[in-house]
């Protein structure tokens, strides 16, 4: 996929899949959800989808099992028989070379990375070792044509262990380590990252740019003028939360918004 300017990429969070403390649908409802929200948003003007295993917590890190890799195949797949415009895949917590091996498999174009390079604390656990070079080795063992976006300070994690590096620092090794975009978020889910930081990035790195978190109808334009693009999935649901059905005004309105 190549990133220009002004890219919007919608999330559709996968429901809860089988083994996971809120599961209990089949894998087939699950498809057909993902495939409605997917087919919502690319009807409404995004230019690519990002399906993500959300509603699988509390997250296993790493190694997520074969029904998880197994559920989150099914619901790409259908989605991307669905849809015109690319998607990606990220299946949490961390488990990058599960979500390289579904979208090798179903012809999805990329996929969000956690722990890619540098090691964090987060909820789900130490992401002790940097994933960069097992996922893309693996990449290439597979010859799979799929791109890897990396987040720097993942949200929901504590960084002291890189507190000696700026924002920047971190930025550059993931470009350095192999990520053909980079991705800034707040702290948490729906909280908006800080535009400062992600204009220093964008300055300072030849890769694209965007923000995953915390962007809304009213500061996708600025968020855009810093950033390459942005993904978003909270500002596009009912009441404004991630765990809430797909509203169609907000999408609507976001969409809008970014384009006016």
């Amino acid at each position: 996929m190549n990133l220009q300017q002004d890219i919007l990429i919608g999330m559709v969070h996968v429901g809860a899949l089988p083994g996971t403390p809120g599961g209990g649908e089949s894998v087939a409802a699950i498809a057909d959800r993902a495939v409605s929200e997917a087919m919502l948003l690319d009807n409404a003007g995004f230019d690519a989808i990002l399906l993500e295993n959300m509603h699988d917590v509390p997250y296993l890190l790493r190694d997520v099992g074969p029904e998880i890799v197994a559920g989150m195949t099914a619901a790409v797949a259908a989605v991307i028989a669905a849809v015109q415009v690319p998607v990606g895949v990220q299946i949490l917590a961390g488990a990058n070379r599960a979500a390289l091996a579904v979208a090798h498999a179903c012809g999805a174009s990329f996929i969000r990375a956690e722990g890619f390079s540098y090691a964090t604390v987060a909820d789900e656990g130490l992401l002790s070792e940097a994933d960069a070079g097992p996922l893309l080795r693996e990449r290439t063992r597979l010859g799979a044509s799929v791109s890897v976006w990396a987040d720097v300070q993942k949200k929901h994690s504590a960084h002291a262990l890189t507190g000696d590096l700026t924002i920047v620092d971190l930025a550059r090794g993931a470009a350095f380590m192999g990520a053909e975009a980079i991705i800034l978020t707040g702290a948490a889910t729906g909280k908006r990252a800080d535009m400062d930081q992600v204009q220093r990035v964008r300055d300072a790195i030849d890769v694209p740019v965007l923000v995953g978190s915390g962007v809304d109808a009213n500061t996708v334009k600025p968020t855009l003028a810093a950033a390459h693009g942005v993904i978003v999935g909270s500002a596009l649901k009912v009441d404004g939360h991630w765990a809430n059905t797909h509203d169609p005004v907000a999408v609507k309105r976001f969409v809008d918004a970014a384009r006016c």
